[in-house]
């Protein structure tokens, strides 16, 4: 009998084309799935709780496979890590309910964008550096007034096949981590490039070409025409995916 687990993975998104599967790039769900099915010695698909674009990064992806009983996680999940490339690490699994799904069943998700004022080589891939001052007072200003807002068509790629461009924002704002400066953002759910979109217009206020009036009047004209460019994708993190605990069978886990 196959039960359902999920599982937890960071991973360096810069040389794959995303979290998807993709049909002419190479994928974190490709290699996940691809290393997980040599184990299991039989076709596994896994899903993910999202979708990362190329170049972006995750501190934390959820997926979910179904397979047999695994019966020493801890040993699954070091095998695992001996197959999977050096920029993908799994370091958690959970066994859950039977309909429990990683994208559906998770109620909210956290993402940072990191920021270097700094040129910095050991930064090259995992901030974005800015080449003008910023004021972080402001973006902060703007920043707060997020969560008063659900629909996010103007932070939203075009073309979408989405029944809706609304969202749930908990928390978003700037803070400084050493020589980076951290954007957190937390909602229910996000739209195809919303927190690329989202930084890029806080940087035009953060140079001094929005206000925040500015800011607010982007988001209700529901244009992504009005918002500023997306920022760049390595500067990007998938941070947290939560769920509720009834999904979970037990609060045995391997880490």
């Amino acid at each position: 009998m196959k039960r359902r687990y999920f599982i937890w993975l960071s991973y360096n998104g810069t040389h794959y084309h995303g979290w998807q599967i993709q049909p002419n790039g190479v994928s974190v769900q490709q290699k996940l799935q691809d290393a997980i099915s040599l184990l299991m010695r039989v076709h596994t698909d896994v899903i993910g709780a999202g979708r990362t674009d190329a170049g972006v990064h995750a501190r934390t992806m959820v997926a979910h496979f179904d397979a047999e009983e695994i019966e020493q996680p801890e040993l699954f999940l070091k095998k695992l890590n001996g197959v999977l490339p050096n920029d993908i690490a799994v370091w958690d699994l959970k066994k859950v309910k039977s309909g429990a799904h990683a994208r559906f069943d998770a109620i909210n998700r956290t993402y940072e964008y990191w920021v270097t004022p700094e040129k910095n080589p050991f930064h090259l891939e995992s901030a974005a550096r800015v080449h003008s001052p910023l004021d972080f007072e402001a973006m902060n200003q703007a920043a707060a007034i997020l969560p008063e807002y659900i629909d996010f068509t103007s932070f939203s790629k075009l073309h979408t096949d989405v029944k809706t461009n609304n969202c749930t924002i908990t928390q978003a704002y700037w803070a400084k981590r050493g020589d980076i400066w951290v954007f957190t953002i937390t909602a229910n759910r996000f739209l195809r490039n919303m927190v690329r979109a989202i930084v890029g217009t806080l940087l035009k206020v953060g140079r001094g070409q929005l206000s925040e009036n500015d800011f607010r009047a982007i988001i209700e004209a529901k244009d992504r025409g009005k918002a500023g460019s997306s920022a760049y994708a390595h500067g990007l993190y998938l941070t947290d995916v939560a769920y509720p605990d009834s999904i979970f069978e037990s609060d045995e886990c391997a880490q």
